[in-house]
């Protein structure tokens, strides 16, 4: 069926005339005839009959416009959910991120978010940094939000660096080295209590050690989650190396005690990770206009 004269046949159905179709449709009047007269041909019987001056939609006819109306309903949606995707108003919106802003930063980025674009389905998973690179590559996910980058990437990796915060270590108040100023060499002798391997600060501390030649720590409890990690902490058994951002509270509160060790000042990035040389759906875009602002 050709679609473009049901819709001629279906304007002149809804003002009831020929040359007000034409002139709405910018077609010549014999034009907009002929083509529903080849529709009429195309069907097997007529949808229009003369009456006076104009025309009138036979009963066949104003059965088929029901259907002429459905169609274009239907085809109006399809163009306003094209349109709606293109501006990133529907869709989806899937995240892999480290611990550090999936529990520090993302909720309040989403809430942000949500409030423009409230019909974008979101997806966050939480991973190490290497699981959240694996699922970014791996086309898993649309976006990689890390706290505490790996220190090479491949050329596929756009990276973006949104801030930074300090690496801070940290113990129970009433250990030995809290708010003092000690060696590196003297901090590592303690137990540490860190995430598991593949954990970008974890990875840092090591690579931190391997820089001033000194032995690596040893990591005497080891959790999945940054929360059992600072709760160990705070009872009182070893020590940490950590974000400020997610320890600063706790430090402020008198739970943690900061320990200044020499020569150590180390920033952790914050930064979203696409796929380079890929054009990023709408939502992506808007997701990373509205962190930006915030």
């Amino acid at each position: 069926m050709n679609l473009h004269a049901l819709r001629l046949f279906h304007t002149v159905a809804a003002t009831g005339s020929v040359t007000v179709a034409s002139e709405q449709l910018k077609i010549s009047q014999p034009s907009v005839t002929a083509q529903i007269k080849n529709l009429e041909r195309e069907l097997g019987f007529p949808l229009l009959k003369p009456q006076g001056r104009g025309v009138v939609v036979t009963d066949i006819g104003k059965e088929i416009d029901l259907y002429a109306k459905r169609i274009f309903m239907i085809e109006r949606q399809i163009e306003q959910l094209a349109q709606d995707y293109s501006q990133g108003t529907v869709g989806s919106l899937r995240i892999a991120a480290t611990y550090l802003p999936s529990h520090f930063l993302i909720p309040a980025w989403l809430a942000q978010f949500k409030q423009q674009y409230e019909q974008i389905d979101i997806s966050v998973t939480t991973t190490n940094s290497s699981g959240a690179l694996k699922k970014l590559l791996d086309v898993e996910v649309d976006i990689a939000i890390y706290g505490g980058l790996t220190e090479e990437y491949p050329d596929s990796v756009l990276k973006e660096n949104l801030f930074e915060d300090e690496l801070w270590f940290v113990v129970a108040p009433q250990h030995r080295y809290a708010n003092q100023q000690v060696s590196l060499s003297d901090i590592v002798k303690e137990p540490f209590v860190m995430r598991e391997e593949g954990s970008s600060t974890r990875e840092r501390l090591f690579s931190l050690c391997r820089t001033f030649n000194t032995p690596a720590p040893m990591i005497n409890l080891q959790f999945n989650g940054l929360h059992e990690v600072i709760t160990a902490v705070v009872a009182g058994y070893g020590a940490n190396f950590v974000s400020s951002l997610v320890v600063r509270d706790y430090v402020e509160r008198g739970l943690l005690a900061r320990v200044f060790v020499e020569g150590v000042h180390m920033k952790n990035i914050i930064a979203i990770c696409t796929r380079n040389n890929e054009e990023l759906p709408s939502t992506v875009s808007n997701f990373i206009e509205v962190i930006r602002n915030v």
